[in-house]
């Protein structure tokens, strides 16, 4: 399996490597894209002529989002629809007001370091079920319009390098055993979605459906401040916001991965694999953990989330 590099580096921004795409016809969705790196998801890929609709807890929010990547962007396909991934009924509401095709579908809401353990009402801890478990039901649900796409669908699912804090501690998920610690959690629910790209591309290859995960690097959003920095990486590697959407637009359109899934980039190119996490943070971030590519571990995540699903 060959290794997938690019011309483009952790430098480059959404619009670099977009440049000369055209979108027109693409349906697409981003989640959470009322702040941070989603807003600039959303008007690269409306700037290059796609349709794309703002799925939203902040519905307000995104609707102002909207608006101005329309009077930016000149694209009037820019549409908002209420999505809080935590609440099954609401993920089945967002699917069930969808019609026809997905052409590409982007993961990238999510939560981080919740200093209290704090459950949904399924009671499943909550960055497990926000950042993993929602995208998964979700996506599970848009299989059909997925595999509707035109020329093949793509999946992309926004992971950090905080996943090599952590693998999936399936025995304890929810922390009703061991002491709850926000890092720890927050890395579980990366590399979670990790593994439900492997998983997904596996079992949805003869749809036409690939899943990526990748990690948008250290940029310092509303959700970074609110948790207070940037897990310790140093100002010479951290972003805009800008060159942090690039990886997930780079994932999501670029010829490179034409049929390529399963796999976790970093600044544009797939990350090395690691066996123990590095101390050397510019080391660290261009690695991807080996547990979180184990297909063993991407199918037994894959089955306890349709279990929780249906408890």
């Amino acid at each position: 399996m060959n290794t997938i590099t690019s011309p483009f580096n952790r430098f480059d921004t959404a619009d670099d490597v977009s440049a000369g795409i055209d979108l027109t016809g693409t349906r697409a969705i981003v989640t959470g894209a009322a702040s941070g790196i989603g807003v600039e998801t959303v008007r690269t890929l409306a700037r290059r002529g796609a349709e794309v609709t703002i799925a939203a807890r902040r519905v307000d929010a995104a609707r102002e989002v909207a608006a101005a990547i329309t009077a930016d962007t000149g694209n009037p396909n820019v549409h908002v629809g209420a999505l809080e991934l935590t609440d099954r009924a609401s993920v089945a509401s967002f699917v069930d007001a969808w019609n026809g095709p997905l052409d590409l579908l982007i993961n990238n809401a999510g939560v981080m370091r919740i200093p209290e353990l704090t459950r949904n009402a399924d009671g499943r801890e909550m960055q497990f079920a926000t950042n993993h478990l929602g995208h998964f039901d979700l996506t599970t649900r848009l299989h059909g319009a997925l595999a509707g796409a035109r020329s093949g669908a793509r999946v992309v699912n926004v992971s950090s390098s905080g996943h090599l804090f952590g693998p999936v501690v399936f025995d304890d998920i929810d922390y009703r055993f061991r002491d709850y610690d926000p890092l720890g959690a927050y890395g579980q629910a990366k590399t979670a979605e990790i593994l439900f790209a492997v998983a997904a591309t596996t079992r949805w290859a003869d749809d036409g459906i690939t899943v990526n995960a990748v990690n948008p690097g250290a940029i310092l959003t509303d959700l970074q401040r609110h948790v207070g920095g940037t897990l310790a990486t140093p100002a010479h590697l951290q972003k805009t916001v800008q060159q942090g959407a690039s990886t997930s637009v780079f994932a999501a359109v670029s010829p490179l991965l034409e049929g390529i899934g399963g796999r976790y980039f970093n600044d544009n190119a797939e990350a090395s694999v690691a066996d123990e996490r590095l101390t050397d943070p510019a080391v660290l971030v261009d690695t991807v953990a080996r547990y979180a590519l184990d297909p063993e571990n991407a199918e037994r995540l894959w089955t306890a989330s349709e279990q929780f699903l249906t408890d």
